[in-house]
């Protein structure tokens, strides 16, 4: 796979995602604040990745969109935790800033593939209420 293909594929777009967090944690000092601030952090940025990898492996396209769903939470609250890790540890801001633009970047995407879904739902209701009440008479 080469470079483009690697930075628009979402599924290893999102794995990376989640090792770039792991590493960022690893280099943070444990105390009382930072724990669970980590902890935190980690389970959400990691499950970005995991969700979106249930998602294309989901049974059903309803299954496929609460995927989606939660994997667009997860990187919103990923942006949260890494707010309050900025707060707590300011030095860090531009590693910080480096892990918040690719996480609001991966919520547009996710924000954008929810919206086409609801759109294309949208648009074939319409096609098949047209297709119900297709049987009236044009001569009217």
């Amino acid at each position: 796979m080469n470079e483009l293909q690697k930075q628009y594929n979402l599924g290893e777009r999102t794995a990376k995602f989640g090792e770039s967090i792991i590493e960022f944690c690893e280099t943070i000092k444990l105390d009382p604040i930072s724990q669970p601030l980590i902890g935190q952090l980690v389970r959400s940025g990691t499950s970005i990745g995991a969700n979106y990898a249930e998602a294309n492996a989901a049974s059903s396209k309803r299954d496929f969109r609460n995927k989606i769903f939660t994997s667009k939470k997860e990187a919103e609250e990923t942006i949260h935790w890494l707010r309050m890790v900025l707060k707590y540890i300011p030095d860090r801001k531009n590693q910080v800033a480096t892990l918040q633009k690719e996480v609001q970047e991966l919520t547009l995407i996710f924000g954008k593939i929810l919206s086409t879904l609801h759109k294309n739902s949208n648009s074939k209701l319409s096609h098949s209420t047209l297709n119900r009440n297709s049987s009236f008479d044009v001569r009217n």
